[in-house]
């Protein structure tokens, strides 16, 4: 274990599976006393908790629901109670629904606002109050997303709520900076989990499909993600209101598909 985190307390929110579990393990393995939020996955978020006391960190699971301001409130105070402080807030919980546009119901929509755009904005401000309460800075991550910065099929409202989050971030960052707050964003692209799986079938993309189109010709890695979110909830940087692209170099790509690549 490294000591990057180090007295410090750490929330990732959706953090029972996916890139929220691999994030909360990171950070926790560099020192950090984690909660380990869930909305519904007890059980798994139970299981990150102990996968992480294994390795010789602290975590424990508080149930959620990002979209709800009293839970979050909930969340931020049982956090401080734990472990005395609120250092870094990872928004990392999501959902998307697929579908053409003129085919989506408004309550899809607003349930995908709801939990993608509005539960970052509740949450941030939630632990933006707390941090500034300590007077003594700390650091938000928005797990954004490629979509936010581009159409894609399929995704009207997913596409929508993470470019709301993108200039969110810039804007908290904006308002934040002189109290030592940094708001950075985290942008992946097409990462291997099974909530990937998940959409890439019901979306009809193929393995194939992806590889060609990306650049790099692989998916990322829970892992890598977790490394750029360590990076960017690091105290000891000059980075705040940045997007991070960790999407295998798709959005640099303005050919966007190959027959060459396998």
């Amino acid at each position: 274990m490294s000591d990057t985190f180090a007295g410090d307390a750490a929330i990732v929110t959706g953090a029972s599976r996916g890139i929220g579990s691999g994030i909360a393990t990171k950070l926790a393995e560099q020192g950090a006393s984690v909660v380990v939020n869930y909305r519904s996955s007890e059980k798994q978020a139970e299981s990150v908790v102990d996968e992480i006391a294994d390795r010789g960190g602290e975590a424990v699971a508080v149930q959620a629901d990002v979209s709800d301001e009293d839970d979050v409130a909930a969340m931020v105070e049982a956090t401080v109670d734990r472990f005395g402080s609120l250092d870094v807030m990872v928004n990392n919980a999501g959902m998307t629904t697929l579908g053409p546009a003129e085919e989506i119901t408004v309550a899809d929509w607003r349930r995908v606002i709801d939990v993608d755009l509005t539960g970052v904005f509740i949450s941030s401000r939630a632990a933006g109050r707390q941090m500034l309460s300590q007077d003594d800075g700390g650091a938000i991550v928005n797990v954004a997303s490629m979509m936010g910065e581009m159409g894609f099929h399929m995704r009207a409202p997913y596409c929508a709520a993470k470019a709301g989050v993108i200039n969110l971030t810039r804007t908290l960052a904006v308002e934040w900076a002189e109290d030592g707050i940094s708001v950075n964003a985290l942008a992946p692209g097409f990462i291997k989990t099974a909530i990937t799986d998940q959409t890439q079938d019901s979306a009809k993309y193929t393995d194939t499909d992806i590889r060609r189109r990306t650049p790099m010709a692989r998916y990322g890695t829970v892992e890598e993600m977790a490394d750029c979110v360590s990076f960017l909830a690091r105290a000891d940087n000059y980075v705040t209101g940045e997007v991070l692209r960790a999407d295998g170099g798709w959005t640099s790509d303005a050919w966007r598909y190959s027959e060459n690549r396998a």
